[in-house]
């Protein structure tokens, strides 16, 4: 599917590059329409800047018009600081006039929590798709082109000399130009673009991040988002980004309401709203940070530092003490920091003498501000082991040059751990002028180094591998949706759920179902004893629970018992509940217990779960996310993270289990999950038995659950 348009990138091109700017509702006291005024003015050498007020003649120093139609020329982008109940109006009468883009930054509307106000937001978006005039919020502070330094924003702060590499896009304008731009003109990070994207009517953070996309001056896009309009769209972008090389930073707020209902089945209870995003950011290689500090961290250390050609960190500092936390920090981290190659160490140990000590990490005391230095660094940077230079000091001038001169001769990346005062101005200023990252605590720098390395370790392999895609649904497996929506409920029983999962090749235990004892009796002489028997209902999830299960029957008698015992129970704990019958199963052993599930996040989507069998997987939570469909290559990563999964490698002499045909299991109910196409709410396969190597698996229970039915 194809989101977006040439019209619509042009659309936003104007928006963000605009050769004429209108604001109407300016004003020329400095609240949201005066401030969008005055910032707008800043670049009126290069931008036509109008005033639309019919209260004025003329506001700071320009002329104001009664209205949009008014205007001398089309503008490229209208500002709206209108009340939210004429904005519609307003943007209706630019379209008239022949308006490129408009920026809302009118508030009033969903976020009210008034039906109303909701109506009124979803026809400001139809009417920009409509139209073709795209919109910016409402109820944003509007945008800035940092490289070009034209700011359409009603934001009472602004900066120059802020260009760099980050397109910054946040749905909370008062994040985008409060806490990030303070921090960072302290840190000396640049901008190409900041953009608030307010309630989203119509654009939206994968908008604008495809804008950047193609934009040659964004490097990494930096985001501040609480959930996606359309998750296709926004992991379209993801999978773009990848190919282009080009990495998301994210911090992602909010919590999913799936936490505040009762989960019908495991796979629902099990996939929390946060770990599914965690799952699915590392899926498609977005890196999700903590706070502001962070991102603009990651974000500069990934626009500033290539590729590490190998994994291995070498630090070196003037104190014993900070390098050896920086060393436990980035240990804890996962990352490497491998001992120094024996030229490297006697190379360094010829110019400490009896001092400090050649090592990785490296204490070399009074030698970091010494003219000394750059050979030490040029010894660490040079061993073929190193990847990445990690200088951990508070230098003056005089360093800070030795470590930009080593950035500038290396191909290496070269990251500063800044243990001095952050107001300093010796040292610091020259490497933030110099752009090269700095961290300010061990552990933020350890993080950062850890997500650069994973995110090129996943980017390399993703790149070879591709992104998964579902073939298209075959004519069984039309017809077994079908047939499933037909029944007319939700929630389906058992036997009927494995007959939609047999569609996509899932094959399951054996069974018969039975309308009578001597029925249960002769299915069981069928399948061979012994066997087990639960009731075939919809309305009866937790099987055991009800004590409508009965398990290793080894006789007629046995079954005859269990069938009247599984009645009599159904009828006494759900006297309600449509009984289809009773199910006869054969017993399958000899294999390994695991469960695998699909549940539907409202803005992820079908989020596919894999996790060790029995009760442990609710106990400790082991389980592994993925978002459907997924690739071989996934289905092997996510056995391989669920530590109960060990048990299919053979365990005390148990024969190892058919891990092939685990995967492939897991392929198909993602496939199963992209084709049901928002019509899956939840499934369940618990358990699914993996049979000795060569012989398969067997679903031996099943739920599913289906919206709108």
């Amino acid at each position: 599917m194809e989101f977006w348009t040439a019209p619509q990138m042009a659309s936003i091109h104007k928006m963000l590059n605009p050769r004429s700017i209108a604001i109407v509702g300016a004003t020329p006291r400095m609240q949201y329409g005066g401030r969008f005024l005055a910032a707008a003015l800043k670049a009126k050498d290069r931008v036509r800047v109008y005033a639309v007020n019919p209260r004025y003649d003329e506001i700071m120093g320009v002329g104001s018009y009664p209205s949009v139609t008014d205007l001398p020329e089309a503008p490229d982008v209208v500002g709206i600081v209108v009340p939210y109940d004429r904005v519609l109006d307003v943007l209706q009468e630019s379209h008239s006039k022949g308006a490129g883009s408009a920026i809302v930054i009118s508030a009033g509307f969903a976020e009210r929590s008034v039906d109303e106000r909701r109506d009124l937001q979803a026809e400001l978006g139809a009417f920009a798709r409509a139209s073709g005039m795209r919109i910016s919020g409402p109820n944003c502070l509007g945008l800035a082109n940092v490289k070009h330094d034209i700011w359409a924003s009603s934001s009472s702060r602004g900066a120059s000399g802020l260009t760099g590499p980050i397109g910054l896009v946040c749905q909370s304008g008062a994040t985008a130009f409060g806490p990030f731009l303070v921090r960072a003109v302290e840190s000396g990070i640049g901008f190409s673009y900041i953009i608030s994207t307010g309630n989203e009517a119509d654009l939206d953070f994968a908008d604008f991040a495809r804008y950047l996309l193609d934009d040659p001056d964004t490097r990494v896009i930096a985001g501040f988002v609480e959930g996606f309009k359309e998750a296709d769209k926004f992991l379209d972008v993801a999978r773009l980004a990848a190919e282009r090389g080009k990495p998301i930073v994210l911090i992602k707020i909010g919590r999913s309401e799936l936490g505040a209902r009762a989960a019908r089945s495991h796979t629902a209870a099990l996939t929390g709203a946060d770990a599914r995003y965690d799952a699915i950011f590392a899926q498609y290689g977005v890196i999700r940070v903590q706070d502001y500090d962070e991102l603009l961290e990651v974000a500069h250390l990934l626009a500033h530092t290539p590729k590490p050609g190998v994994p291995g960190i070498a630090v070196v500092s003037h104190s014993g003490g900070i390098s050896s936390l920086t060393a436990d920090m980035c240990g804890q981290a996962g990352l490497d920091l491998p001992l120094l190659s024996e030229a490297a160490r006697d190379g360094i140990n010829g110019i400490l003498k009896d001092f400090g000590w050649a090592a990785n990490p490296a204490d070399v005391t009074g030698f970091a501000n010494s003219e000394s230095f750059p050979q030490i660094m040029e010894y660490m940077v040079n061993d073929p082991r190193m990847g990445t230079l990690v200088v951990a000091s508070s230098g003056a001038d005089s360093q800070a040059q030795q470590v930009i001169s080593q950035r500038d001769r290396t191909d290496k990346g070269v990251v500063f751990l800044w243990t001095g005062s952050r107001d300093a101005k010796a040292g610091l200023a020259q490497l933030k002028s110099a752009r090269i990252p700095i961290f300010y605590t061990p552990d933020k720098l350890a993080r950062g180094l850890q997500s650069r390395l994973a995110y090129h370790t996943w980017r390399e392999r993703r790149v070879a591998d591709g992104f998964a895609t579902a073939p298209s649904r075959t004519a069984p497996q039309d017809e077994a949706i079908a047939q499933a929506l037909r029944l007319g409920y939700s929630t389906l029983s058992e036997s009927e759920s494995k007959q939609l999962l047999a569609a996509w090749g899932v094959e399951s235990a054996r069974e018969r179902r039975a309308a009578s004892a001597e029925a249960a009796i002769e299915a069981a002489e069928q399948l061979g004893f012994p066997v087990a028997l639960k009731v075939d209902s919809p309305d009866i999830l937790h099987k055991t629970e009800a004590g409508v299960v009965r398990l290793n029957l080894g006789d007629a008698a046995a079954v005859r018992m269990a069938y009247a015992e599984i009645l009599g129970n159904a009828k006494a704990r759900a006297p309600q509940a449509r009984i289809n019958g009773v199910s006869v199963q054969e017993m399958v052993g000899d294999g390994v217990e695991v469960i695998i599930g699909v549940s539907s996040d409202p803005q992820l989507g079908p989020v596919l779960l894999f996790g060790s069998g029995g009760v442990m997987v609710e106990v400790y939570n082991d389980v592994a996310l993925r978002r459907c469909p997924i690739t071989h290559s996934e289905a092997q990563a996510m056995i391989a993270e669920v530590k109960g999964a060990r048990l299919l490698q053979g365990f005390r002499g148990r024969p190892a289990a058919d891990l092939e045909a685990l995967k492939h299991t897991l392929v198909q109910i993602s496939y199963l999950g992209t084709h049901m196409q928002g019509r899956l709410a939840e499934l369940d396969i618990n358990p699914l038995i993996v049979l000795p190597s060569g012989r398969g698996v067997k679903a031996l229970d099943a739920l599913v659950v289906l919206r709108g039915t």
